[in-house]
């Protein structure tokens, strides 16, 4: 049995074993893990490759696909970016859109930690019904909730302003980050709050001082929804505004950009792109904390 051990046609086996395995486990990890990858990065990214080339596409290769190709660009131009910044109010736009998210945001933020707060570290009677309420307000369909907040926009003669929408988005904000802030005040150790109630602080020093720090990556992460919810809402911005100069960047692409049954596809493809990338900026800047926040970073 030594002498077929150790007879070269079992060398010959034993040494292409490792290679095959290793071959096998390569191939494994292309179909299971980088092929799937592929596939999803290709479909994400695909809507804004086509928003970058409609945006440079001349009207002759935007409407025409029989002589010239849908997926690239034969000869690029500015007129609909042009178009877009100079012969409409979109940097006006853009400007109210980001007053109204930044705004609507903080606001939201600060009643959301002081109500996730109050319902996970109070206790008091009845706290758990009063954070499932709030969740439950958070589903009510705007749709529905839009008729009667404009009849209170009106009577506070809000109507056609930025402050409107301001007053307005917290609305359905303060409920979702609340209910975002409620599960993460829950992972926060109670055991460091009473360190500091022992040595003297007060409940609000607590919270200020010990709490709100170590819940920064729940914090920013509800914000970052928060701002993303406000910046791309359409239905209220559409109901309570009117005006050209006041319109947010949702709103003032599809109805400015759209005359009758004539789409200047290029510049609304463009106006798009444009009012995806402060979003997309925002995510790169707080990624790691937004990270930090989904996997749990706080740790006991």
């Amino acid at each position: 049995m030594t002498d077929v051990a150790a007879s070269p046609g079992n060398s010959n086996v034993a040494s292409a074993t490792p290679d095959t395995m290793s071959w096998d486990s390569r191939a494994r990890r292309v179909m299971m893990i980088y092929l799937p990858l592929s596939c999803f990065v290709l479909i994400l990214l695909f809507p804004f490759y086509w928003m970058a080339i409609t945006s440079f596409k001349p009207n002759a290769e935007l409407l025409n696909f029989k002589d010239h190709n849908p997926f690239w660009i034969t000869s690029p131009t500015l007129a609909h970016i042009k178009h877009l910044l100079f012969n409409t109010a979109y940097p006006t736009w853009l400007w109210t859109t980001m007053i109204v998210a930044v705004c609507s945001t903080f606001l939201s933020l600060f009643a959301s930690t002081l109500a996730a707060y109050a319902i996970e570290r109070l206790r008091f009677r009845g706290s758990p019904y009063v954070g499932l309420g709030i969740y439950l307000a958070y589903l009510v369909p705007p749709s529905i909730l839009f008729i009667p907040l404009a009849t209170v926009i009106v009577q506070f003669g809000l109507f056609d302003s930025p402050m409107a929408l301001i007053l307005v988005y917290p609305t359905f904000l303060v409920p979702f980050c609340t209910w975002l802030m409620m599960g993460y005040f829950k992972a926060v150790p109670k055991e460091l709050e009473e360190c500091a109630r022992i040595d003297g602080a007060s409940r609000w020093q607590a919270m200020l001082y010990i709490v709100i720090p170590v819940a920064v990556p729940g914090i920013l992460s509800a914000g970052i929804f928060a701002f993303t919810l406000s910046w791309n809402e359409f239905i209220y911005a559409l109901t309570f505004v009117s005006s050209s100069e006041v319109k947010t960047v949702p709103v003032g692409v599809i109805t400015e950009l759209v005359e009758g049954d004539v789409y200047h596809w290029g510049s609304l493809m463009a106006g798009a792109l444009l009012g995806t990338l402060p979003v997309a900026i925002l995510y790169s800047f707080f990624v790691e904390h937004y990270v930090a926040s989904l996997t749990g970073a706080v740790k006991e």
